[in-house]
């Protein structure tokens, strides 16, 4: 029960981290253009190069470190905690004097930059990974709600015409701060203050850079992307592709929650020695990736032609095709997402995570070139397909020399039929609806109940696990 609440959690916390963006967007979209909304991407891409650097993996591995430790006494605890915090303080401050640097060589666009730049000093400040290693997500779902909140009513009362770029930037980014902070005033309930010199920094530089460097290599799939669409074909197709990346992150974070969730509990059974405990979690995880990444990948491009024209407004109609081709993106991340940050990280095998990313971020390289500049916005979309593949490729070659995956395998042909089904039922409808939310919300109920309704007759593992949980359930109340 424990591990559904931390889901629903954190599966809420993802969602409002990205809420803004998605309630705003048909709003921003209209409001700002495509030019606008390009010169946000392409900016707040750029910016995010630096606070990857703040965050120098950081995030990953301080909720490792925590539910390794959190077992033991306060004073260890609290070691851990500003010693992992001290190095993000660290590396914040060596981030944002080299985004000065670079910003004395930056010609365009430099007051947006500058907007942009308080998203570098809001990663020092970044504490969500001690509550999610405590598994204590209610705290950072309830802060994130109050302040994208705030947000949404900003951007809505003070964004009013293509002037007002900066303002939204300002929001955006000024509330990411005093979100981050609002945690603090949490601290002193598990953590307590630790003389400097009990802290020793040096044991954790190694393996926050051996998670950096994966880090670096995912976002050549994300930020490059943007970046290299606003510098090799137009500052609108990064628009483009921005919007659609958004609506995919956006039904990502519900899959991947189950893994950050999961990820404790691993690194738990990994320090007592647990494999078979291991093992089964990584089955059950790869199942719920599978009967949700199907659905919902083919359920995007299904209502994709009445969705975009819907959502974003008519001069965005080329994200129609940008999505479907990302949505496919969907089905490998979220495997990844179990195999790497469930499995290879709470491990610590934290080498063949690191492989495993360098080998897409490599294709990534190879092939994005070529596609932006014959495809444009739709080949930086096949480029993440392509290169978020080959990284699951990896994994999987990785995670069988210690787990049999063949059961998984054998019972991933009943989601696929079961959503290939409910594809051509649900795009069949789309040609005959009209692009207004009652039609979609309509498209998504039918969709739901296809899929549920032959996930059922094929007799799922995931669907009758639930109905022996809630069989279960059923007979302990009427007991």
């Amino acid at each position: 029960m424990k591990v559904l609440k931390n889901y629903l959690y954190n599966a809420t916390y993802q969602v409002f981290v990205l809420l803004v963006p998605l309630v705003t967007i048909p709003y921003i979209s209209r409001v700002l253009g495509p030019q606008g909304v390009g010169i946000n991407t392409l900016t707040n891409s750029t910016i995010q190069y630096f606070v990857l650097i703040a965050n120098l993996g950081l995030t990953t591995y301080g909720q490792r470190e925590i539910a390794y430790t959190r077992s033991r006494e306060k004073n260890k605890l609290s070691e851990v905690f500003w010693e992992i915090e001290t190095i993000s303080l660290i590396t914040t401050a060596i981030s944002f004097f080299l985004f000065l640097i670079t910003l004395h060589f930056i010609n365009n666009y430099y007051i947006y930059y500058l907007a942009q730049s308080f998203l570098i000093c809001a990663s020092a400040f970044d504490v969500s990974w001690l509550f999610m290693g405590l598994e204590n997500f209610k705290i950072t779902v309830l802060r994130n709600f109050v302040f994208r909140v705030i947000s949404i009513v900003l951007i809505f009362s003070l964004v009013k015409n293509h002037n007002d770029i900066t303002v939204y930037i300002l929001i955006i980014s000024v509330s990411t701060v005093f979100s981050n902070l609002s945690l603090w005033p949490y601290l002193k309930e598990y953590i307590s203050k630790v003389p400097i010199r009990k802290l020793h920094l040096k044991r954790h530089i190694r393996p926050t850079i051996e998670l950096f460097i994966p880090q670096i290599a995912i976002s050549v799939y994300g930020i490059l992307n943007k970046v290299m669409l606003g510098h090799f074909s137009t500052v609108a197709s990064s628009g483009y592709y921005d919007n659609s990346d958004k609506i995919i992150r956006i039904c990502l974070a519900l899959l991947t929650s189950f893994s950050t969730v999961m990820m404790p509990h691993v690194a738990q059974a990994f320090v007592r020695g647990e494999n078979k405990k291991i093992q089964e979690f990584v089955r059950q995880g790869i199942d719920i990736a599978v009967a949700f990444s199907f659905p919902l990948s083919a359920g995007i491009i299904a209502v994709a032609p009445n969705f975009v024209p819907w959502f974003f407004g008519k001069n965005f109609d080329p994200v129609v095709n940008v999505i479907s081709i990302e949505a496919i993106a969907i089905i490998p991340i979220s495997l990844a997402t179990i195999l790497g940050a469930q499995y290879l990280v709470p491990s610590n095998k934290n080498n063949q995570y690191t492989i495993s990313i360098l080998c897409g971020a490599l294709v990534n390289i190879l092939i994005n070139i070529p596609l932006i500049h014959y495809f444009s916005a739709e080949g930086a979309a096949i480029a993440t397909v392509v290169a978020e593949t080959v990284v699951t490729f990896v994994q999987v070659k990785f995670t069988m020399k210690n787990i049999k995956l063949i059961g998984n395998v054998k019972e991933s042909i009943k989601p696929l039929v079961s959503s290939l089904i409910m594809f051509f039922i649900i795009f069949t409808m789309t040609h005959y609806l009209a692009e207004s939310f009652m039609c979609i919300l309509f498209e998504i109920i039918i969709g739901v109940l296809v899929y549920t309704l032959f996930m059922i007759t094929l007799r799922s593992r995931i669907i009758m696990n639930v109905f022996k949980v809630l069989q279960i359930k059923f007979m302990h109340n009427k007991i």
